[in-house]
Order: C-alpha cells, then structure tokens, then sequence
C-alpha cells in the first residue's frame, strides 16, 4: 500500500507560519523514521513525499531523506512554473528520477494567478518531461482549477485533499456540482486526503467525512481514487491509524482489485513508481 501524500519537515517558525498556536502538535520537525510503526502495524510499503515549501531547496532536502530511507517512492516537489529558464530547471530534475512531479500552494493564489497564461504555459511544460501535477486549492477556487485544466488536456493531473470541501459546515452541494464538472476530464485523479483537517478537528463525526467520499467515489470512481493522509497536518485532529481506518471502512463496499487501485495500484501508475 502507499500512501500518496506526507509531508516531512524541519520546523522553522518563520518559513512556517502556517503552522499556527492552535497546531501545537505539529510545531516541531518531522522525518520519514516517525512513520515507521504507523506504516508496519498498517502494512503501508511507502509514501509520496509533497513539498511543503516553495523552493528548489526543499527537493534537494526531499531527496536527501529519500536517499536515507526506502519509505519515500517519489517526491512532488515545487519549481516555479513562471521562471523563463523552466525548461532549463525540468532537464536539471530530470536526473532526479526520484521527483515525480510538481505543486504549487494554489490555495495560497487569487484566481487570476491560477489562470495566468503565462502559469498554464508552465504547466504545459511539463508533459514534455512525464510530470505529474498536484491540485492544491479550497473549495471556492474549484471553478478556476477546471478552466485551467480545461485549457492543458493531456496533462497528468491529481486533485490534492478532495479539493478541501467545507466538511465543517457540510455545505457540499457547490463543491460537488464542480467535482463532477472536475472528474469529466479524464486527466484528473483525486487523492482522498486532508479532510480531517477541513472538518471540525475535534469533534468531526464519520458521516460528514462519508457525505464527501460518497460524492468523490461517485464521480471519480475507484479507478481514480488513491489513498493518502495528509500526514503529519491529520495530527491535528487524530492520530495516523483513526484516518486510515476511515478510508479502510468505506472502501470495504469495493472489491479486492478496486481497493487494489485505490491503495496501491493508481498511485503506481499515475506516479510510474
């Protein structure tokens, strides 16, 4: 099984700030070694490693932990898809088979970021290259998201934490009239990841994380699912095993060769680890 997004980090307060008082659980360094019990008592082979930093320092530091532990399979690392020289960067990663892919903090931009021609071109680039690209955005930037990869067709895409639906609240009918406007591109895969920390972290119940994995299943079907965590940021809610369990319950309704796909075999492919 692999789970297809970890995030590993060195605390720094300032690079940081995301990380805020109330996520004091998480306000230290994290590394592959962390994930060991969780990943034996589970019998979770490996991990993709997703930046959670937007340089080119923080692939160099991915695949030094890579190069010391067998529990990192692929990295999505960060590259500035508006640099000039990005063709140049690409051939320079390339001799990093490692990498895997690219993301952006897309939830971090305004819609006018998303659809700069001059972004799409990048994206473009990559294809080129066999590049995957990681979808990180909120609920409210999906219609923005779906122009954009309406405009690069054969591209590689995976949409990163079910597109953050407001799991709180459970006012989900927006968010999936535009996952299903979404998962008609056939490019686009869904990692059922980070919902924990959309929902009310303390007090969430399993319905409201149900009432969105129905529509994501629905839509996206078992053949474009894969399972992630969203680890260490899910252990402001709960700690590894509670979420995998969750994933594990609902999936039981699919057969042996589509929980294959959704724990193991789609991120083999998509990721070609």
């Amino acid at each position: 099984m692999i789970d297809t997004h970890v995030h590993f980090w060195n605390f720094d307060p300032v690079r940081d700030n995301w990380i805020n008082d109330d996520m004091q659980i998480i306000r230290k360094d994290f590394s592959p070694e962390n994930l060991v019990e969780p990943y034996n008592n589970l019998h979770i082979t490996g991990c993709i490693a997703v930046q959670a930093s937007q340089s080119e320092e923080e692939n160099h530091f991915l695949l030094k932990l890579a190069a010391q532990s067998e529990i990192i399979k692929g990295i999505v690392g960060w590259v500035d898809l508006l640099n000039p020289n990005l063709d140049e960067r690409l051939s320079f990663w390339q001799n990093h088979k490692t990498i895997k892919g690219w993301r952006h903090v897309l939830q971090a931009e305004n819609r006018d970021f998303i659809l700069n021609p001059a972004f799409i071109t990048g994206i473009k680039r990559l294809k080129k290259y066999n590049y995957t690209y990681d979808l990180l955005c909120y609920h409210n930037q999906l219609e923005a998201i779906i122009q954009m990869v309406d405009q690069i067709p054969d591209q590689p895409f995976v949409l990163d934490h079910c597109g953050k639906p407001d799991v709180k609240s459970q006012d989900l009918k927006v968010w999936a009239e535009n996952i299903k406007t979404l998962a008609a591109n056939p490019n686009v895969l869904c990692k059922v990841s980070g919902l924990l920390a959309e929902a009310d972290w303390k007090n969430w119940t399993e319905k409201e994380l149900f009432n969105c994995f129905d529509v994501i299943f629905e839509q996206f079907g078992p053949e474009r699912v894969m399972y992630g965590s969203d680890w260490p940021v899910m252990l402001i809610s709960r700690p590894y095993q509670d979420w995998f369990n969750l994933v594990n319950k609902y999936t039981e309704r699919f057969t042996v060769a589509e929980r294959k796909m959704i724990f193991s075999d789609n991120a083999n492919r998509f990721y070609s680890l």
